[in-house]
């Protein structure tokens, strides 16, 4: 068949030639751009409807994108939005020309009569904008996979990071009527009512459980203390009886030790033997069959544990959603706040611990799950004469840490400071006892809690002597019998001590 045609003289190549009709655009909504941005300019309505929901970018025209950024440069600065005061800012920035001159915003006024609809017709572009970005994602992750010398991990890092900017971005949530909201929280008042036990997560610390009824679905929790008073033995333990005996999947951020060192001491915790004797493989025979049958619960438990040194908390957020969504996981637990990065974030590091402090809030709340992030104190707790007992005050290096928490609480053992007993009315005796301090909690009460600590092998435990068989039974209903009566673990289920004797 004859490829080519004769036109006036000229030979043309049927096969070069482009079809428009197959070729494609990027998705956009040039008409109700228009009607937008005209509805604006003669409503004041429809720019309260539509400010908080598009940004410049999300339209396709370019000069629809300039005289979106007049009006909102507008709208910041409290000053009135008409067809005038939109022309003569875009004539202060310099930018009448490239939005189209006088004349092109005359016609986008001319186009609409009122507002009606304009919020439906933003979110229309704001789809349409979506849509063309995840294109230009799309691209640029296939030419980079396509990259042999780029690390697949740090492409799918990369990868989730621009998709969460998408959506942190642009699907804004909006405000819901009390109605709406009354009838979700009756909702989940019946759905807790007809739960056994308790609504958030178990820590197996019974005193703790009743006070804030389990750790509750997107609160941050901070746990702060000096260096040594136990703060990484009491979170590896929480986690260990959240996993073995109530079947939590969790996620623990440990920027100090190394993962083998923490799972070492779980096991040394499951199995009663000492860390010392595990690190030196100086067991007996009956050791290496309790070593063997002991550790198998901990090998089934849903524990996962992340080592990355100076984890930034842009890295933080992307490991914690695949670990949510691919393995289930219940909570996260960082160790610890101070050793985190802002991942470039300016200012001092007061600022830079306000910025990770407000994403562990973020977080929690996104993922629906409850955030625990171990603190250092300051040492004014040493400075202070009198009781060591630590405060608010003390927290290290950010005020930001108490205003986003919902729970701060501390740990504190007199016998670290050479005392005997404990600083308030009964002057009962401390040795072997530590203190949970619930010094804020934003939906409960607080409470000081003591709990048993065996010093040589770091281990926190319920203090028993005190509670009643009634108390018990109410707070272990809701288990099986197996589950209740692992909430009180024997001396020997033991965490041993860390690489330098001295707790965490």
């Amino acid at each position: 068949m004859e490829r080519t045609q004769s036109l006036k003289g000229t030979k043309i190549d049927k096969a070069r030639i482009i079809s428009l009709e197959k070729g494609k655009l990027p998705p956009q909504a040039l008409e109700l751009e228009e009607a937008v941005l005209g509805a604006m300019m003669i409503d004041k309505k429809g720019i309260d409807e539509v400010i908080d929901i598009l940004h410049p970018d999300a339209f396709y025209d370019k000069r629809h994108q300039e005289i979106y950024a007049a009006i909102y440069e507008l709208f910041q600065n409290s000053e009135p939005i008409d067809l005038l005061s939109v022309s003569n800012q875009l004539k202060k920035n310099g930018k009448l020309d490239l939005a189209g001159g006088d004349f092109y915003l005359i016609g986008l006024t001319q186009k609409v009569a009122s507002s009606a609809h304009i919020e439906f017709h933003s979110r229309i572009i704001l789809e349409k904008f979506i849509q063309r970005k995840l294109i230009t994602i799309s691209s640029e992750i296939i030419e980079n996979a396509y990259d042999e010398t780029v690390d697949v991990f740090d492409l799918l890092d990369d990868a989730e990071g621009k998709l969460f900017e998408v959506t942190q971005g642009n699907l804004k949530k909006g405000a819901e009527r009390a109605d709406s909201l009354v009838q979700q929280s009756i909702n989940k008042i019946q759905e807790i009512s007809t739960k056994e036990g308790m609504s958030g997560l178990a820590t197996g610390f019974t005193k703790l459980d009743a006070l804030t009824s389990g750790w509750q679905p997107s609160d941050l929790i901070i746990i702060a203390a000096r260096p040594g008073m136990g703060k990484t033995a009491f979170v590896i333990s929480m986690a260990k009886n959240m996993a073995i005996d109530f079947n939590h999947a969790v996620a623990v951020f440990s920027l100090e030790m190394s993962s083998v060192q923490l799972i070492t001491r779980m096991i040394s915790s499951e199995t009663g033997l000492t860390s010392e004797k595990l690190r030196k493989g100086n067991l007996e025979p009956h050791e290496w069959e309790q070593l063997n049958v002991k550790v198998k619960k901990l090998s089934d438990a849903p524990i996962f544990i992340d080592d990355t040194p100076a984890l930034s908390i842009f890295d933080l957020r992307a490991k914690a959603r695949r670990l949510v969504s691919q393995h289930g996981v219940k909570i996260l637990i960082i160790d610890y706040l101070q050793l985190m990065t802002a991942g470039g974030a300016g200012g001092n590091r007061e600022q830079e611990i306000s910025t990770i402090s407000r994403n562990l809030k973020a977080l929690g709340k996104e993922l629906n799950v409850p955030v625990i992030a171990l603190s250092q104190l300051s040492r004014a707790v040493e400075t202070r004469g009198g009781s060591k007992r630590p405060l608010l005050s003390d927290l290290r290096e950010s005020g930001a840490i108490e205003q986003d928490a919902d729970i701060v609480s501390f740990i504190y053992r007199p016998e670290y400071y050479g005392m005997t007993e404990w600083d308030d009315d009964d002057h009962s005796p401390c040795e072997g006892q530590g203190e949970f301090i619930v010094a804020k909690h934003r939906n409960g009460g607080l409470d000081n809690i003591r709990l048993k600590f065996t010093g040589h092998l770091a281990k926190f435990s319920d203090l028993e002597e005190g509670f009643s068989s009634e108390f018990q039974s109410s707070m272990n209903s809701g288990f099986n019998d197996e589950v209740a009566s692992s909430n009180f673990a024997s001396p020997e289920d033991a965490f041993g001590p860390s690489d330098d004797d001295v707790p965490f």
